[in-house]
């Protein structure tokens, strides 16, 4: 025979404060189920085709050894390679590529761009091209037009309209200087290799160092790193405050 069952049973204590909940092993992507984005590989990889064409143009119509060592040419290189691995993750429904290679490279191609249009073809700049460099015609314009202003533009868009936000960090920031960095030695380094008097042998008004000298050079490369921080942290700054175009976009969130 078995016990009766009592009628009435003691309440048991309540536990103190809040359960715990341990973190689960699963991937987020086991969970949610991954999604095709069509529309937004088309538009990198018509992003990356012209970035592609604008820098096959400067090769042809120039001397690849000088053309490749320039900032706008080697940023829009990158451009390439990353929109083009982005738009095989959206047409696989991979997961997107770290946003630090995205925010890298968006800083890269905007910093391009600023420089041209502010510092090289703007009168007002002391370190403003002159002659066709300044205006170029027919191939080269387009090429010039295509890096400097097309790219640099489809690259905004593309993180403002089709890259989830909050993705970049300030952290990163001072890490995405280091190509600037590398590419200031680069410069300094290729311009002392060349014999003096060669054409082009500094590539850059603003780092000419046989017009203006070590010291000056470098206040400008001083000036112009400080510049690309603040331009980064602005970028971060952005990227927590925008709308997410993913999702919920009439929310923001600022985390850095």
């Amino acid at each position: 025979m078995t016990a009766p069952i009592p009628r009435d049973i003691p309440d048991l204590p309540a536990i103190p404060g809040k359960p715990a909940l341990k973190p689960s092993p699963v991937p987020a992507t086991a969970v949610v189920t991954p999604v095709r984005r069509p529309a937004a590989a088309a538009f990198r990889l018509l992003v990356a085709l012209t970035a592609t064409a604008g820098v096959t143009l400067e090769i042809l119509l120039g001397d690849p050894s000088r053309t490749l060592g320039y900032f706008a040419i080697q940023s829009n290189i990158l451009l390439t390679l990353v929109m083009a691995l982005s738009a095989r993750r959206a047409w696989t429904a991979s997961r997107p590529l770290p946003g630090s290679v995205l925010g890298a490279t968006l800083l890269y191609v905007v910093i391009a761009a600023l420089v041209h249009h502010l510092l090289l073809v703007n009168e007002a700049s002391p370190f403003s091209l002159t002659g066709e460099a300044a205006a170029p015609t027919g191939w080269q314009a387009l090429a010039h037009h295509t890096l400097h202003t097309v790219t640099p533009v489809a690259a905004v868009l593309d993180w403002l309209l089709l890259t989830g936000a909050g993705r970049l960090h300030l952290r990163q920031a001072s890490t995405w200087l280091l190509y600037p960095l590398a590419y200031l030695a680069f410069s300094l380094i290729r311009g002392e290799l060349l014999l003096p008097g060669t054409s082009d042998r500094y590539l850059y008004p603003f780092l000419d160092v046989d017009q203006d000298g070590y010291k000056k050079v470098l206040g400008n490369a001083l000036l112009l790193g400080l510049s690309f921080y603040a331009l980064a942290i602005l970028l971060v700054a952005l990227d927590h405050a925008r709308p997410n175009p993913l999702r919920y976009p009439w929310k923001t969130g600022f985390r850095l």
